[in-house]
């Protein structure tokens, strides 16, 4: 038994399992808090003013830093010099401080029409700039961790179960994914809208202790083989000018593009694909994050079985070219108009969650056999690096095509917002309600009011030139007054402020639907985008499949030595 410990931690199977899993907790935080708002773009739209194109700022934040400071490129640099453990701690704990910034930004009243001016860009909402900088610092850490924990696992499997480890690996982050998916909308509804933000600052101080447990373990490792992560002789430390071999890799850019576009139909859609479900599909809202939930949840199983079947019988290359081809199915159909039944919805995420095990778990433990393991930090911070860029720029394409193609969906939403506001607090003021109190009925009655619109409407809308917006917001006004004049505020202050909140959505309810006001989402030239990154990506597939004929990387050989 000494004789096996001393030669290397690794062979105990026990002890790299408990590796990976330690080492997957610290990043499940990240992927919950990834998609938290994504599930609640409704609730910031009716509740705080946002528009889709805010909303596609804050998005895209997660890679502002990543680009444009190349924080991806030094955060490898760290890893291949500094090691695992330390990279590890310091991403984790960069994690946190974000998710704390994003959930004051989104917790803070600022006053309205409260604007921060910023050179070339022009005006940025001050909430969303500030929402958006905590996503960007929330960003770097993620990135960071997901090149560590990936060499993590190299460091710990290689020659043993890599591609399913990764696998693994993967579906215990997404099954934080799937989870912000689910629950963030009831959270917030039952709640407040920065209740999900909340959770994800609990759950990010979970991954810093997981994390320090993993680093432990891995201490140990390197006691039973003699020696420090860091120690690496004079061949193999990683130079600078390495990064040329990396980049002069032909293989290597052909998997590093195919990541970027790939991710980019997945991760991003993921982001919009809640309030694609309540606006296509007439999901009740409450539910609605339940069906894109089921993509990672299929994923958790699928990403490991694909990963262990790429372990023993290879053809790496061919399962990333049949998961591209099956993302060009997908959004394809969820693009044509006319299918808007939701057990269509459900099947094609399901058939999503089938080719986003596919490609990821042939990709990753594809780059080892493309680059050398003293390189494999920075390339993975590079292919990573390109990845942000999609990241970056895509959800941002995407919040300025929805809210240009549907240029009078947020302003009537606005309407609506603020003539529940001024009910209320023309009503509510002098019955010893306090402001949160009265703020948090505003946000029920315009979200319950605009939801049922959006589900249960089926008139044709005019269009905003023909819309009266002072008219509008006058009769949602007066129509709440008059109707609580009725209501009797001596009684219970909760059963009070639930009647309240019902008689703010009914009388918002009935003067939308009488004015037909538009507040739904069409989402044909946004699904459109997704299509045309799916095409791409089966191209650079093909095209990784010929190089490796070419050089022989083994992409289409098993994992696993005999």
């Amino acid at each position: 038994m000494t004789e096996a410990i001393k030669k290397s931690l690794r062979e105990s199977t026990s002890a790299r399992w408990t590796a990976l899993v330690l080492a997957s907790l610290s990043i499940f935080g990240a992927y919950y808090f990834n998609y938290a708002l994504s599930s609640i773009k409704p609730m910031l739209e009716s509740i705080l003013g946002w528009n889709s194109e805010d909303f596609g700022t804050y998005t895209s934040a997660y890679a502002w830093f990543n680009v444009f400071l190349f924080m991806l490129i030094f955060s490898g640099f760290i890893l291949d010099k500094l090691g695992i453990r330390k990279t590890g701690l310091g991403a984790t704990i960069v994690m946190f401080l974000g998710t704390a910034l994003n959930y004051w930004a989104v917790s803070h009243h600022f006053p309205e029409g409260s604007v921060v001016h910023i050179p070339i860009l022009g005006d940025m909402k001050t909430q969303v700039l500030l929402s958006s900088l905590g996503f960007a610092i929330f960003g770097v850490g993620t990135e960071a961790i997901g090149i560590t924990i990936s060499k993590a696992v190299v460091r710990w499997f290689k020659g043993k179960e890599m591609a399913l480890a990764m696998g693994m690996q993967m579906s215990i982050a997404r099954l934080g994914t799937m989870l912000a998916l689910v629950i963030s909308l009831p959270l917030a509804k039952n709640f407040t809208v920065t209740a999900p933000i909340l959770f994800a600052l609990v759950v990010m101080l979970v991954g810093v202790g997981s994390f320090i447990t993993f680093s432990i373990l891995d201490i140990r490792l390197d006691k039973s083989e003699g020696t420090q992560e860091q120690e690496i002789s004079d061949d193999d430390e990683f130079k600078i000018s390495d990064i040329k071999l990396i980049i002069s890799n032909l293989g290597f850019w052909y998997i590093a593009i195919l990541c970027v576009l790939f991710y980019s139909a997945v991760f991003p859609f993921l982001f919009y694909a809640t309030d694609l479900m309540i606006n296509k599909y007439n999901v009740d809202p409450y539910w609605a994050g339940t069906i894109p939930g089921l993509l990672p949840l299929g994923t958790m199983f699928l990403t490991p079985l694909f990963g262990g079947i790429y372990d023993k019988f290879g053809k790496g290359a061919t399962i990333m070219m049949v998961g591209s081809f099956i993302l060009i199915l997908v959004h394809g159909i969820l693009a044509i108009p006319s299918l808007n039944v939701v057990w269509i919805a459900v099947v094609m995420v399901i058939i999503l969650g089938i080719g986003f095990s596919l490609v990821p778990s042939a990709m990753w433990p594809s780059v080892p056999k493309i680059i050398p393991e003293k390189q494999l930090g920075t390339a993975y911070a590079v292919i990573f690096w390109i990845q942000n860029i999609g990241l970056l720029f895509i959800p941002l394409i995407l919040g300025i095509v929805l809210n240009a193609t549907n240029p009078d969906v947020s302003p009537n939403k606005i309407v609506v917002k603020t003539a529940i506001e001024k009910a209320f607090n023309k009503t509510l003021e002098g019955q010893s309600f306090t402001e949160r109190e009265i703020f948090k009925a505003v946000e029920k009655a315009t979200g319950s009011a605009v939801d049922s619109v959006v589900q249960y409407t089926t008139y044709v809308p005019i269009s905003i030139e023909e819309v009266d917006t002072k008219k509008v917001e006058n009769e949602i006004y007066s129509g709440i007054i008059q109707n609580l004049e009725n209501v009797n505020f001596s009684g219970d202050k909760k059963e009070v402020l639930k009647e309240v909140v019902s008689v703010g959505k009914q009388s918002a309810y009935t003067t939308i639907e009488k004015e037909r006001l538009n507040i739904r989402y069409d989402y044909f030239y946004d699904m459109l985008i997704f299509l045309s990154l799916s095409l791409l990506s089966l191209l650079f597939a093909f095209l990784l499949k010929i190089e490796d004929r070419k050089k022989g990387y083994g992409l289409e050989m098993p994992n696993i030595e005999k």
